[in-house]
């Protein structure tokens, strides 16, 4: 059913929102710091592990957060992300062995395999359906800006005090993003109480086969985004980066600027055509992280690659809820998620067992991330072949 609105600049909208801010920045401020501070726990020939075991079970909980965010509710499975978010960062500095914190990276994967989930359903029952693009690349500007600030506040509240608190720093984040969270109205329709057997998942509650083609696209091209969490925190102090989290800051700030306006583009020339062009930028960017030869050229490979990213974001999410089923849609973002998380973990190890303290293996790295995007683009534009792709005149 078409829904009519004047507006999608809504209270609750404002409110999701705010509160992705805050999560995002709550795990992300963290990123930056974790390969050294693992090192220093003995364990740095585990630096893969540090993103690949976050997207494990971000990756396995998807099913589950899916099946949850179509029966009990969007908001409660939101404030489940929020609520492991809170708990981690306490509990990073109790667990001080390789294993402990090896352990909390595993669980704290939880986070994103629920609150992204919920969130995505969320906003696209807030807003009418030919306005999702906008919506998505609005709430992902949010979301951003969050992922963008974060790293480089994690980075100088290390400097300046000590990474238990940045720890503690990042479960007050998440603290307030569950405060908003209990201020929200649900959306769905006819929720229930949750039952243990909601956490009973049949073969055909984990994947969404309608979304494929959306997955596939974000597989391929997120592998690059696991290999970026992994080694250029090393790559950019190779190249004399001062702080580490300055190449996220501006990748991200960059896709601020084009989140909203490429966003409501897909909404009127197709989600398809968007893709296609921000998988051509994401590979220009991705040469240009492989050839930098300072920080300078870092920097700028890094705003051209947030301009892929806020591109490519909003335009496969939206076109994920286009393929799916109305009553559906937690589990159709799910599976797209699931297939991200698989691409940023398979991205992760090929980073890790490629690059152990030797950073003149990151080059190369790149160039096979820019291989694997490029099957992305051949994927679309040869084998692809859309029954309807929406267009809004």
């Amino acid at each position: 059913m078409e829904q009519k609105s004047t507006s999608i600049y809504t209270l609750q909208f404002g409110l999701v929102c705010l509160s992705s801010f805050l999560f995002s920045a709550s795990f992300n401020m963290l990123i930056p710091e974790l390969p050294a501070y693992l090192t220093g726990l003995g364990g740095a020939e585990y630096k893969g592990l540090i993103i690949a075991l976050f997207t494990l079970t971000a990756g396995l909980s998807r099913p589950f957060s899916g099946k949850l965010t179509d029966t009990v509710g969007r908001v409660p499975v939101m404030a489940v992300g929020s609520l492991v978010c809170f708990l981690c960062g306490f509990l990073y500095p109790i667990l001080t062995s390789v294993a402990g914190f090896l352990f909390l990276r595993l669980i704290h994967g939880f986070s994103t395999g629920f609150k992204p989930t919920a969130t995505s359903a969320y906003v696209a029952d807030l807003v009418p359906s030919d306005r999702w693009g906008e919506a998505m690349g609005i709430h992902g500007i949010c979301f951003s800006t969050g992922l963008a600030i974060g790293p480089a506040i994690g980075s100088e509240i290390t400097t300046h005090f000590s990474i238990d608190i940045l720890f503690y720093c990042s479960s007050l984040f998440a603290l307030l993003s569950i405060v908003i969270l209990a201020n929200m109205k649900e959306t769905l329709p006819n929720k229930q109480k949750f039952k243990l057997t909601h956490l009973k998942i049949k073969k055909e509650d984990i994947i969404e086969w309608q979304v494929m083609p959306a997955a596939l696209i974000v597989l391929w091209s997120y592998i690059s985004y696991g290999v970026i969490l992994t080694v250029i925190s090393d790559w950019s102090q190779h190249l004399g980066t001062g702080n580490k989290g300055l190449f996220f800051m501006v990748f991200t700030l960059s896709s601020l600027l084009i989140r909203f306006v490429a966003g409501k583009v897909s909404d009127r020339y197709g989600r398809t055509t968007i893709i296609k062009i921000s998988l051509w930028i994401l590979m220009i960017s991705l040469l240009g992280i492989a050839f930098a030869n300072s920080s300078f050229i870092l920097m700028t490979a890094s705003a051209i690659y947030g301009i892929a990213s806020g591109m490519l974001s909003p335009s496969v999410t939206a076109w994920t809820i286009d393929l799916s089923k109305p009553g559906h849609r937690g589990k159709a973002v799910a599976t797209m998620y699931i297939f991200l998380e698989v691409g940023i973990g398979f991205g992760a190890l090929l980073a890790g067992s490629l690059f152990i303290e030797d950073v003149t293996t990151i080059p190369s790295i790149f160039y096979i991330c820019t291989g694997i995007t490029l099957i992305a683009w051949l994927y679309l534009q040869f084998i692809y072949k859309p029954k309807t792709e929406i267009k809004q005149l």
